[in-house]
């Protein structure tokens, strides 16, 4: 009975991909924006849902509470990103852009949309196509199995 290898092993191998596309794109929206990828996904999510909770964020991104909370930080520190009140608890509160931060998303989004385009250049509509729709039954087995 053959072992485990690595390099055939669907996770090992989706988690090395996914760690070198993401380093690609963090260093360009470093280097371009002053970004780290956290940030990016912060500002990405709110621009397209509005305003959000922290809680509410991280399931969106699957962050966990403390990058959300230091994306958070840094993007208010910039002046990108606002506290709002919520509800009656004083110390729930939704993070929503600012005007800079919708600028700023406005500049990203095509830049990560010409990143993405060279990435799968290579590759046709169908396949990718296909790979979107493997990724999300992947993501829902994985979610349907849980912490298994």
């Amino acid at each position: 009975m053959p072992g485990l290898i690595l390099e055939h092993f669907v996770p090992y191998r989706m988690s090395i991909a996914s760690n070198a596309v993401s380093d690609m794109i963090a260093t360009a929206y470093e280097a371009l924006f002053g970004l780290r990828i956290p940030e990016w996904r912060l500002v990405a999510v709110l621009a397209e849902i509005g305003p959000a909770t922290p809680q509410g964020v991280g399931a969106a991104t699957r962050m966990d509470k403390v990058t959300v909370s230091r994306a958070a930080t840094a993007l208010l520190e910039r002046g990108l990103l606002v506290r709002q009140p919520h509800g009656s608890d004083r110390r729930s509160h939704l993070l929503a852009l600012t005007d800079a931060g919708r600028v700023l998303y406005g500049e990203i989004g095509p830049k990560a949309l010409a990143l993405e385009a060279e990435l799968l250049g290579g590759f046709a509509p169908a396949e990718i196509a296909g790979f979107m729709d493997m990724l999300e039954r992947l993501q829902a087995a994985a979610e349907r199995m849980g912490g298994r």
